[in-house]
């Protein structure tokens, strides 16, 4: 072989190589996938709730639906409530269940990885700690308030073509009070903004949860409960006080006083779905317990990341 032909295979080889080097790796996009490839009940479990749910509303339909519809009907007023009373529920049981998934991955996240020692695996690729945290926080704080929207809005198109059949089989003014008083974009708007308000509310509690995660040897949620239970019984012994019980008890539900008019878990006039006139997105944003909440996660992110770097296996 010629040395001109050996130069214009290098140069082409170089030239491949170039090529395919120039394409981005996306690290970050890899590390969410991997994050539901190994976590998998972050769809299965609002899937699950999702199909128990439209699986009573059908044996309910069946033993109970005349009996609903022409309750709804005869209700002054009020059949807009009564019928969109099940999409309100399967909306809200996913959506509590997306908070239960979140404390428990978080909880896992970085304890996982020791447990089974697959750490050195990771820590093996060309991925960054920081890039590695960032997605494993992404995973409550984006991806499952996503899915939950998906499955809820899946779930209620469902719900109402399987309404649809049972006021078909079941004849009268069904199939109308269906199509015409259940109003799906409004709950869907609502449901998006509580996910949003609720994720963002509870960042801290997600990053605390990570950080014993990265740092708990066993027993992580011992560890994670166990500072507060201790500091609560001490500041009532010593001081006589609630201080701690009142923080913990706003910052898992005080974000409903900053973000509506009123507390949709206590709806007005006995409402199932609340007026947009009661969100108040302006005075949620304002709110000293968001930024601070917001503020005290990102502190113990960057404590994440820098503990990640250095821990090792169980």
């Amino acid at each position: 072989m010629s040395s001109l032909n050996m130069a214009e295979e290098m140069s082409v080889a170089i030239e491949q190589r170039a090529a395919v080097t120039q394409h981005p790796t996306r690290p970050f996009l890899w590390s969410i996938r991997r994050e539901l490839w190994e976590n998998l009940s972050i769809l299965i479990a609002p899937l699950a709730v999702a199909a128990i749910s439209e699986l009573g509303f059908i044996i309910a339909a069946i033993r109970h639906g005349r009996e609903f519809f022409a309750m709804a009907a005869r209700s002054d007023g009020g059949s807009h409530d009564l019928i969109a009373a099940p999409f309100v529920f399967l909306a809200v049981g996913i959506s509590l269940t997306m908070v239960l998934v979140a404390i428990f991955y978080s909880l896992d996240a970085l304890y996982g990885e020791r447990r089974d020692r697959s750490i050195f695996f990771w820590k093996s690729l060309p991925v960054s700690d920081l890039t590695t945290v960032t997605a494993k926080m992404a995973v409550p704080l984006i991806v499952l308030p996503a899915v939950t929207l998906m499955v809820v809005i899946a779930a209620n198109i469902l719900l109402l073509l399987l309404g649809s059949v049972a006021a078909l089989l079941i004849g009268g003014p069904g199939l109308h009070l269906l199509w015409t008083q259940v109003p799906l974009p409004t709950i869907w708007l609502e449901l998006a903004y509580t996910l949003i308000v609720t994720t963002l509310w509870y960042a801290p509690v997600y990053a605390w949860l990570m950080l014993v995660s990265s740092w708990a040897r066993r027993a992580a949620l011992l560890w994670a409960v166990l500072p507060f239970i201790v500091l609560a019984l001490f500041e009532k012994i010593v001081f006589n006080t609630r201080h701690i019980v009142e923080l913990l008890k706003y910052r898992f539900s005080g974000q409903f006083a900053a973000a509506f008019a009123a507390d949709p878990h206590i709806p007005h006039n006995h409402q199932t779905t609340i007026p947009l006139s009661w969100l108040t997105p302006g005075r949620y944003l304002t709110s000293v317990g968001l930024w601070t909440g917001l503020i005290f996660a990102v502190v113990l992110f960057a404590v994440m990341v820098r503990m990640r770097r250095y821990r090792e296996p169980l």
